[in-house]
């Protein structure tokens, strides 16, 4: 224990706020890949919105990287039966992934139409289907796997039919229109003139659909897998997503991102409170679970980690922190008028 904290304890939520972090950053770039085909009417819209991204994207999937880490080491058991029983799944998001970061990285390289049209249609495509995915693996997780008395997947797990179902569908559609939703307030937030006030008009249409697949996720998740204190956590959800539907309709971009953002992180919160003390809950008998406590490595191992993180984990946040505030200007896709400064700050609106 760490100052009156199990150890077991400490890493379920640090693994928690890793994901939370990647849901968060990596949630507005995928809403930003998805506005491509929409809002990128020409060329210049459509390095604009990318350029919206660019300095940042790949940091943000780090987060990725860091919570895949602390999984191994801190509960080596749920790493590998969550590889297992969702492969399928996994799998197809490290594919989405690499084609959506190589088009990202080359999409430049090459000065032809053709080319960018190619290095466009992975970015959407990688955009679109990592969220759907992660909606799905994370919401069949919850639901359960079919572990047995030894807390491993039965015969026949990891197929399919095990993660593919109504709830994980809807909750792989809530995703990834909340993330649209985030992104659209990431873009807003981000850019001036002519792209900023085309996203605007999508506000009625991106919000609503987010609003009603995003409850209903919220509320069956409650319902069915929610504990007394989630309920807080399920409302401040619906609140930060309403809220932010809001505040872009009347055109308060830093309330509208916050909003959103805090909509992204409580719907993780209720994820992960959801399914504590569970690591991979049993659908064959709640007794077969696996938990913080029979799937944790060993103290020792935990305390060096504990330390380890302690030492790194503020300087990571720092330096991203940094990074966003050095690129915080807004950007414009409109012409520069002859004989003026070209200029990437933004309109005077308030945020």
């Amino acid at each position: 224990m760490i100052f009156g904290i199990e150890l077991e304890v400490l890493w379920f939520v640090l693994v928690a706020v890793l994901f939370a972090g990647y849901f968060l950053l990596e949630g507005f770039d995928f809403g930003i890949g998805m506005l491509l085909p929409i809002l990128g009417k020409d060329e210049r819209r459509r390095s604009a919105i990318i350029t919206t991204i660019g300095p940042v994207w790949d940091g943000n999937e780090v987060w990725l990287i860091v919570a895949g880490g602390a999984m191994f080491a801190a509960f080596p058991e749920w790493y590998a039966t969550m590889f297992s029983g969702l492969y399928l799944g996994l799998f197809g998001i490290i594919l989405a992934l690499i084609f959506r970061a190589v088009a990202l990285e080359w999409r430049s390289k090459v000065n032809t139409d053709r080319w960018r049209r190619w290095c466009d249609a992975g970015i959407i495509a990688g955009s679109v289907a990592t969220p759907l995915i992660w909606g799905i693996a994370i919401s069949s997780m919850l639901a359960g796997l079919p572990l047995d008395s030894e807390q491993r997947l039965s015969s026949g797990a990891g197929t399919l039919v095990h993660f593919v179902h109504p709830y994980s569908l809807l909750g792989g559609v809530a995703f990834t229109l909340v993330f649209l939703l985030h992104g659209l307030a990431f873009l807003r937030l981000k850019t001036t003139g002519t792209l900023r006030e085309e996203a605007a008009r999508l506000t009625p249409i991106v919000g609503g659909l987010a609003a009603v697949a995003g409850a209903a996720f919220v509320l069956w998740t409650q319902i069915a897998h929610g504990k007394d204190w989630t309920w807080a956590v399920a409302a401040l959800a619906l609140v930060g997503v309403l809220g932010g539907i809001a505040a872009l309709a009347g055109h308060r971009d830093g309330i509208a991102f916050t909003a959103t953002s805090i909509a992204t992180l409580a719907v993780t919160a209720l994820i992960f409170g959801s399914m504590y003390p569970n690591l991979m809950p049993s659908s064959v008998d709640p007794a077969f679970s696996l938990t913080i406590h029979n799937g944790a490595s060993s103290e020792y191992t935990l305390t060096i980690l504990t330390w380890t993180a302690a030492v790194i984990t503020p300087l990571v946040i720092l330096y991203q922190g940094w990074t966003y505030w050095v690129f915080s200007k807004r950007i414009s896709a409109d012409p520069v008028a002859l004989g003026a400064p070209a200029s990437t700050e933004g309109s005077p609106e308030k945020a």
